[in-house]
């Protein structure tokens, strides 16, 4: 059951990826299904291996910003994967912070939708 739902968040994540590009205009662009189904596997990788570490380290801007600096640290994320991922291209940090929030709602909304069981 659980891979079942590892597998319908990723392809989630995918399609929420796919549809970024269409709220925000050229700043990110996908070239396919294909990147954005890499794109979305190693930022899974990313989030659970850099992620946390980077979280730690910034813990006091994180008290201090009352853990919005996690936004700053999930656009940095997501700007490291789209500089690793051959055909997901996003122009500048900024614009990555804003994908990266989009992503955030959009997986909040799957997460709310396809609940483990």
């Amino acid at each position: 059951m659980q891979r079942r739902t590892f597998i319908i968040r990723w392809l989630a994540n995918a399609v929420v990826l796919l549809m970024i590009p269409y709220l925000m205009g050229p700043a990110v662009q996908v070239a396919g299904i294909v990147p954005a189904f890499l794109a979305a596997f190693i930022l899974g990788i990313v989030n659970a291996l850099i992620r946390p570490i980077l979280i730690v380290l910034s813990l006091p801007i994180q008290l201090l910003t009352l853990g919005l600096f996690t936004f700053i640290v999930n656009g940095f994320m997501l700007w490291i994967v789209s500089g690793i991922v051959q055909g997901f291209y996003i122009s500048g940090f900024w614009p990555a912070v804003l994908a990266s929030i989009l992503l955030s709602i959009g997986s909040s909304i799957i997460s709310w939708v396809v609940q483990d069981r």
